[in-house]
């Protein structure tokens, strides 16, 4: 089994090449389902036929689904809310407390990722590719099950004390977490047009999912204007410089290491249906596998080497020259916030006892120095 997700932000037609690159995985024999969890769902537009909240054929190897995340909550969610509310009410909680504790945030997009997964593990499917929300969306989904995770173990303490529903909850929420975080199965497609607003959302969002572990193996210029040979008549000038620029963002992404990025140029026709997804899909993957990404090697989150004075701690993490980061201990985790988006992430036991001396960035990441005594930072 493999997931692709597909995210990028509002407007640069992830929904195209999501539909895009189910079509073609396909078309090569693999049975495959294409599901948006965006809530303004297009991907039966993209499809151009109609899509309910079960999978679809839209080909013979090809199917597609809008799950209805909202259908979720008011089945799926109120059982499980029931239950927690008991659950609090015996620990003590009088009724507006219990009633308030059970409102989870985010619980939509937690159940529509419970559901990518339904569909992933029952279904006869080879490949997932998933049309995800815009790109803040995607994060917060993305960031859920560890964040809920969290929030129980807080409200209930250790899981041996809590009630089988909550640790079945907790349990889900633990394969959720891991489903994302394996490279052999779960891989992030991140879509861009080429412009400089756009891409500085999308290096900020490459360093978020590294934060979580979750791998990207692609990046997608999407909507670049067409080659100089195709330019006619008096828009030649405007077309030129547009495709300067774009391509003068794309070599800015190149000098800061973000490399290669594949390339798919504007249509003058809205692409709808299979015939033209298909043909985005020669563009985009040439004779290549869809499934083979940009080749980029997925490196650990963390690798430690010991140092004169105690260990250096590398985390694969992207940064860009404007990043805002900033690190500090808490308890034996390391809490990184990149541009406002923070991990607490679990230092490995030799470097529990250390306290952090300096951090420094490079073209592979962030370098973290722990001094090797007992001491806190």
């Amino acid at each position: 089994m493999r997931i692709l997700l597909f995210t990028g932000k509002g407007g640069v037609g992830k929904t195209t090449l999501a539909a895009a690159t189910g079509a073609a995985l396909a078309a090569r024999g693999r049975k495959t389902l294409v599901v948006s969890t965006d809530p303004a769902h297009s991907l039966g537009d993209a499809f151009g036929r109609p899509l309910g909240a079960g999978p679809s054929e839209v080909d013979t190897l090809l199917s597609g689904v809008q799950i209805d995340s909202r259908t979720l909550v008011d089945t799926t969610w109120a059982r499980l809310r029931a239950e927690l509310r008991e659950v609090l009410a015996g620990a003590g909680l009088d009724t507006l407390d219990a009633e308030e504790l059970t409102v989870l945030p985010g619980v939509d997009e937690l159940l529509a990722l419970t559901e990518v997964r339904r569909l992933a593990e029952d279904g006869p499917w080879e490949t997932v590719v998933v049309d995800c929300g815009p790109t803040a969306e995607t994060l917060r989904l993305l960031a859920l099950p560890e964040a809920v995770s969290g929030y129980l173990t807080r409200v209930f303490g250790p899981r041996g004390r809590v009630t089988d529903s909550v640790r079945r909850l907790g349990a889900h929420l633990d394969g959720l977490r891991a489903l994302l975080t394996e490279p052999s199965v779960t891989t992030v497609r991140l879509v861009l047009t080429p412009e400089r607003v756009v891409v500085a959302e999308a290096r900020r969002t490459l360093s978020s999912l590294a934060l979580r572990g979750i791998a990207v193996d692609g990046l997608i210029a999407n909507r670049l204007m067409p080659a100089p040979g195709m330019w006619r008549g008096g828009a030649a000038s405007w077309l030129r410089a547009r495709r300067t620029q774009q391509d003068a963002v794309l070599a800015e992404l190149a000098a800061a290491g973000i490399a290669p990025v594949a390339r798919v140029e504007h249509r003058a026709v809205e692409p709808v249906g299979l015939p033209a997804l298909l043909e985005i899909a020669a563009e985009l993957y040439r004779d290549g596998d869809p499934l083979d990404g940009d080749g980029t090697p997925v490196t650990p989150l963390l690798r430690v080497r010991p140092a004169a004075d105690g260990y250096t701690l590398r985390v694969a993490l992207p940064l860009g020259r404007d990043a805002e980061v900033d690190l500090a201990r808490v308890d034996d985790d390391l809490a990184i916030t990149v541009d406002g988006f923070r991990r607490l992430i679990a230092l490995p036991g030799p470097l529990r006892p250390c306290r952090i001396t300096g951090a420094e960035s490079d073209a592979d990441g962030l370098v973290v120095h722990l001094a090797g005594n007992r001491g806190r930072g």
